[in-house]
């Protein structure tokens, strides 16, 4: 397993609760859309056994021709201690990365594409989005819908609607709104449906979507496909 060590070359802050931390990019580092990393601060590995304390899986919100490795995620008032580190961290700061790997790339399968999230989860599709914007080649469209209760909404300079792109956004801030709504996309019982978030959202989405009759394989989770069964037996019982 190689370790990458980096530096963080800015942070931007998203909302009042959610940065991004961008990362310089390792010469021989790569990645492709839909990525997650772990992410490890300075001293995780000085002992005998890794501190997981100091490491969180996450999603890498940007794409290899940004040139720089984002890193997103929510820090709220009452959080871990890696978050309280992260809080505090500044430019400059070297941070490691490894374990990368996307279950959740782009599929080009000439369907119609629905990306259901929750939050923060909005950074795992931003990626997808933007290499749909790049080469839209066997997407027939894409379908963002998040749920956010806080109303802070992220990425709005890119998840706007665009009908020339064929490309939805919706944003809702509450659970009734969100629900009623992807039981309307699930009548497109062909669509692929990406879906991004809690265990507890994921296990929620796929039996609104399976009640639906969406078929299990036109649900695509940001889980590794050993876990994939946890969640999709699911389907068993509707």
């Amino acid at each position: 397993m190689k370790i990458y060590w980096t530096k963080i070359n800015s942070i931007i802050e998203e909302t009042p609760e959610v940065k991004t931390y961008m990362l310089d990019r390792p010469e021989d580092f790569t990645w492709e859309e839909g990525s997650h990393t772990h992410f490890a601060l300075e001293g995780f590995n000085a002992g005998d056994k890794p501190n997981r304390g100091l490491i969180r899986h996450m999603s890498i919100s940007t794409l290899p021709h940004e040139n720089s490795i984002g890193i997103t995620t929510r820090i709220r008032e009452q959080c871990s201690e890696f978050k309280m580190i992260l809080r505090k961290i500044e430019v400059g700061s070297e941070v490691a990365i490894f374990k990368t790997h996307s279950n959740v790339p782009l599929k080009r399968e000439d369907k119609n594409v629905y990306l259901l999230s929750s939050g923060v989860g909005l950074a795992t599709f931003r990626p997808l989005v933007l290499d749909y914007f790049d080469r839209a080649d066997n997407v027939n469209q894409i379908h963002s819908l998040n749920i956010d209760s806080s109303t802070d909404y992220l990425f709005t300079e890119i998840f706007q609607s665009a009908s020339d792109k064929n490309f939805t956004s919706q944003f809702v801030d509450n659970r009734k709104e969100y629900y009623d709504e992807v039981k309307n996309l699930a009548a497109d019982k062909d669509g692929l449906f990406y879906v991004v978030g809690s265990d507890e959202f994921l296990m929620q989405n796929i039996e609104v979507l399976c009640e639906q009759g969406i078929k299990p394989e036109h649900i695509m989770l940001d889980k590794h496909e050993r876990s994939l069964p946890d969640f999709l037996t699911v389907t068993a019982s509707i």
